[in-house]
């Protein structure tokens, strides 16, 4: 399987209010394996960036000036992603970007040139409800290392969600050895497959068995003997 892990930087949250892409990188991985093929250009936006965006970034509008518009690199993306699977961490806000700007080249949209696409933040979400789900947070979860990355960049981060993907889907791995499929990863195998420890029991002291017990005596004496954690009473002797 190819797939192409994606990220873009752009003048601002909203492309329907015409920001624009500034960086976009693209790494491609073939059956669970960097290939060290890679797509990464920073592009003139033909207008401001947002302070807010900047502040992210790092990325100025004099830096830009004498980068390429998006239409001179546009073909080239293109091929780079045509047939791939995209993973991308939040990609509704990213294939917005990328979308509105083919569309203004009249190309066709990334649904119609890849082959689907995978978000991260949607299955992080799935694994991990109620948690941060960021870039950084799962970093921290799955051991990454990102202490390299200051300030978003898309091809760095591009690098570390292929990372943080590996290691979320790891028992992909064993599936498709079952397949047939030589194993990328014997090293990360070793590591998913090791024995667990003990699991470590803690046993109620005296005081919190006798406190749990008056707790069942009370609701036995509310439910008029009905508390299911206490053993029924015995009957009384036949006469």
């Amino acid at each position: 399987m190819r797939q192409i892990f994606l990220d873009t930087e752009t003048t601002g949250l909203e492309h329907k209010q015409g920001h624009r892409i500034i960086e976009v990188a693209g790494v491609e991985m073939v059956n669970r394996r960097l290939t060290n093929r890679h797509f990464h250009k920073y592009v003139n936006p033909e207008r401001a960036i947002d302070e807010g965006a900047q502040a992210v970034h790092g990325i100025s509008l004099e830096f830009l000036a004498d980068k390429p518009k998006f239409a001179a690199i546009a073909a080239e993306f293109l091929d780079f992603i045509r047939g791939a699977e995209l993973v991308i961490h939040n990609a509704p806000f990213d294939v917005g970007f990328l979308n509105a700007e083919l569309a203004r080249l009249k190309l066709p949209p990334i649904g119609e040139v890849c082959s689907g696409v995978v978000d991260t933040l949607k299955m992080a979400k799935d694994l991990h409800p109620g948690k941060k789900n960021n870039l950084d947070a799962l970093c921290d979860r799955y051991e990454v290392d990102n202490s390299h990355r200051t300030l978003h960049g898309a091809l760095l981060d591009a690098e570390i969600l292929g990372e943080v993907y590996v290691a979320m889907t790891r028992g992909q791995e064993s599936l498709m050895i079952d397949l047939g499929q030589s194993p990328s990863h014997s090293a990360d195998l070793a590591v998913a497959n090791r024995e667990r420890r003990p699991t470590r029991v803690l046993r109620a002291s005296d005081e919190e068995l006798a406190a749990h017990q008056q707790v069942l005596a009370g609701i036995n004496k509310e439910s008029k003997g009905k508390c299911l954690w206490l053993p029924p009473e015995p009957l009384p002797a036949a006469p």
